[in-house]
């Protein structure tokens, strides 16, 4: 299977909103939003896409690689996947505000 490249928030809301509950049931996912670039409709050819995810319980650092390739995947472009709790304090506000939640 061939994975295009996602171009814009709109590509990428689509592709997660479709994966929603996948991602539920296999990764424990309860919130996933995308912040940055694409947020912010700033992307380049060459951005990756910044996530922010919210599990249901705490998962292992194994399961949280492979949920990172997995949306590497299905984008088709790098993804920086990160947590609230790992969020530095000084950018955590920004972050929190720009976040657009599927």
């Amino acid at each position: 299977m061939q994975v295009s490249r996602v171009r814009t928030l709109r590509d990428v809301q689509r592709i997660l909103r479709v994966h929603k509950e996948e991602l539920r049931e296999k990764y424990g996912v309860k919130r996933i939003g995308i912040f940055g670039s694409y947020s912010r409709g700033e992307q380049r050819e060459d951005s990756d896409v910044d996530i922010l995810v919210e599990f249901e319980k705490p998962i292992g650092l194994i399961d949280f690689i492979r949920l990172q390739e997995y949306l590497e995947g299905l984008l088709g472009v790098k993804v920086d996947l990160v947590t609230r709790g790992a969020l530095k304090k000084r950018i955590k506000e920004r972050i929190l505000r720009e976040v657009k939640y599927v």
